[in-house]
């Protein structure tokens, strides 16, 4: 049987390269040829003091894309060959939030490359039920490799409400806070983001913010003043608790907040303001494939070029030294890294439509 080769999750600060057998696709599942996949900041908690989330020994990456390469029986809607999205989430389909569509609830909701084989490998399992088709969008595959971390900001945007005729705010234009950007402009919202690097700032205007902040600058509250903004949904997606403050302190009557970013301790927060104010607060989990991931390709496709986002693509074996290291270390040099498990050596990324 034919190998490839796989990062293995083992325990904190064990990450293997290892042959793996191609394995055959069971009933419901495909085999994915993945093209490119994506290092999430989950990925790197995970390397740095898991098992947190995930199940190992077990292949990390949840963020891929490829071409299928053999389906299992009773797969439909799916050819050899097709351009797919992996979306990771495993739902049953049957129970409560799974039969109201909210799959990213199921009550058995498991993910690749946390708690089965992912994609940072040659090749990778999937439930036919995770895998959105996307080659009639004609996008390249490392454009594709964007679309699971895009879907989750799509279905934070959707959680919110925010529409054409709001104001809104986002801290933090990190990884999930670029793609927030990019789906909370496209509803047509004035959007004003913060951040404490300048040039993550330039990147976020190109992405569609209309304002920006440079965090120490102004408070957020006087920058709103100044702008004659009056914020109806907060995004507070950089998990600090400065970030979370300034958010409160900004919000208005009837604001709805969003607390992306995972706060690291534990909170005392004054109920009786939110009430009286009557704050609307909103949490947010990954994404629903149905409806997110095919708005996530088609927010993909409105810029002809993500390399501002993904300029480079690296080889599986730099997966350590050139992915999860810098983003523990909070000094990754692209907003999001994209791995090829192909290449031995790190490579322009190909962005755009294909024939």
């Amino acid at each position: 049987m034919s190998e490839s080769s796989a990062a293995v999750f083992y325990g904190p600060g064990d990450v293997r390269i290892e042959a793996r057998v191609v394995p055959e696709p069971r009933e419901g599942e495909v085999l994915v040829r993945v093209a490119v996949c994506g290092v999430c900041g989950s990925d790197a908690t995970e390397y740095a003091r898991g098992p947190v989330l995930s199940r190992p020994p077990v292949v990390l990456g949840h963020e891929f894309a490829g071409t299928v390469e053999r389906i299992g029986p009773g797969v439909v809607g799916l050819a050899v060959g097709a351009r797919v999205v992996c979306g990771a989430g495993v739902a049953c389909g049957t129970c409560r939030m799974c039969r109201r569509g909210r799959t990213n609830l199921c009550t058995s909701y498991e993910t690749l490359g946390l708690h089965h084989d992912g994609g940072l490998a040659g090749y990778a399992l999937a439930p036919v039920s995770t895998l959105y088709d996307a080659t009639a969008s004609g996008l390249s595959l490392d454009t594709l490799g964007l679309a699971q971390p895009m879907a989750v900001a799509v279905h934070t945007v959707r959680r919110s409400g925010l529409d054409a005729d709001s104001d809104a705010v986002i801290v933090g234009v990190g990884g999930i806070g670029s793609f927030i950007t990019v789906a909370a402009a496209a509803t047509g919202a004035r959007v004003l983001v913060v951040d404490r690097d300048p040039g993550r700032l330039d990147l976020a205007r190109q992405l569609g913010a209309h304002e920006t902040l440079l965090a120490g600058e102004a408070t957020l509250s006087d920058r709103l003043s100044e702008l004659g903004m009056s914020p109806d949904v907060l995004f507070e997606v950089s998990g600090s608790a400065p970030g979370l403050a300034s958010v409160l302190d900004a919000a208005r009557p009837g604001s709805v907040i969003v607390p992306v970013g995972i706060q690291k301790e534990a909170l005392s927060v004054e109920l009786a303001a939110w009430t009286l104010r009557e704050y609307t607060i909103v949490g947010t989990v990954a994404h629903v494939l149905a409806t997110d991931i095919p708005e996530a390709v088609r927010l993909l496709g409105t810029r002809a070029d993500w390399s501002d986002v993904a300029a480079e693509v690296i080889p599986l074996d730099a997966v350590v030294s050139a992915g999860l290291d810098p983003l523990i270390a909070g000094d990754a040099r692209q907003i999001k890294t994209l791995i090829d498990p192909w290449t031995d050596a790190p490579r322009t990324a190909r962005h755009g439509r294909t024939p």
